[in-house]
């Protein structure tokens, strides 16, 4: 079964760029991932779930002879016609009609003022990239529990979702993927200078927790290059004090809550 199971899970990740991007996207660990990928050990309940349910595949057929799941995959991408997807064919116009944002992929800082704990700033780490024409993005939060002090007493965060150019307007949408209980929208206005270095926007979502009560935030996206450290970055992923001496004066005043206008909340 392992052997089966390996080699079928080489083929599904043949259809994305590189095992590194299947990694980061199921948020598991590559080392554990590539002992899959040998046959040489099989998945817990909890990360089979999540392969499966990622790749669109039930448990059973990973099992199956490589020859018969790989037409089973084949006949399966032939029967699913977009045109057959209703969200899909909801989307396609905004497909067909959005501008291109490659200039804009890469990694990014995003700074909001936290919806959960009010008074707070929130640094987030997001990756925006281009698939088959597409443009997709995760973002990462964590926020530390009370009193906390190790790492699993984090609370984690993931976002995927995908962007749209429209209108000299940036408008990303996304979802929380770990718990699926949650969307969010960010409208960002594009930079027109030659180098991308801060983008203005508003964040609109829900609070955690038991109240989850609907907000706006303005958001500053922090451009940190097309290849970063991860791992550095990730570990400034957390919440901040307003006057902490790593937000600096232009992030604060970004952030800056505006009187609002005729009742609306407006940035410029």
């Amino acid at each position: 079964m392992s052997d089966a199971f390996g080699t079928n899970l080489q083929l599904l990740c043949s259809h994305y760029r590189s095992i590194a991007e299947v990694c980061r996207r199921l948020a598991i660990n590559r080392a554990q991932f590539n002992r899959y990928l040998s046959g040489q050990s099989l998945p817990t309940r909890h990360n089979l779930k999540r392969i499966c349910d990622f790749f669109g595949v039930e448990d059973y057929e990973l099992s199956q002879p490589p020859e018969q799941f790989a037409a089973l995959i084949g006949s399966r991408a032939k029967d699913r016609p977009a045109a057959r997807d209703p969200l899909q064919r909801l989307l396609q116009p905004l497909r067909e009609h959005a501008g291109d944002l490659r200039r804009y992929c890469g990694y990014y800082f995003e700074y909001s003022n936290c919806m959960s704990v009010p008074g707070q700033v929130l640094l987030s780490l997001v990756q925006l990239w281009e698939e088959d024409g597409d443009f997709l993005f995760e973002r990462q939060e964590r926020q530390e529990r009370s009193g906390a002090g190790a790492a699993e007493d984090w609370v984690r965060c993931r976002y995927l979702g995908a962007a749209f150019a429209l209108h000299d307007r940036l408008f990303l949408m996304d979802y929380e993927s770990l718990t699926l209980n949650e969307m969010s929208q960010t409208i960002l206005i594009p930079s027109y200078k030659s180098r991308i270095t801060r983008l203005n926007g508003l964040k609109t979502g829900v609070s955690s927790g038991d109240r989850r009560n609907p907000a706006c935030t303005r958001v500053v996206w922090e451009y940190l290059g097309a290849e970063i450290n991860r791992i550095s970055a990730y570990r400034q992923v957390r919440l901040y004090r307003p006057d902490d001496p790593r937000i600096d004066a232009d992030v604060r005043q970004r952030l800056d809550v505006a009187p609002l206008k005729n009742g609306l909340f407006e940035i410029e």
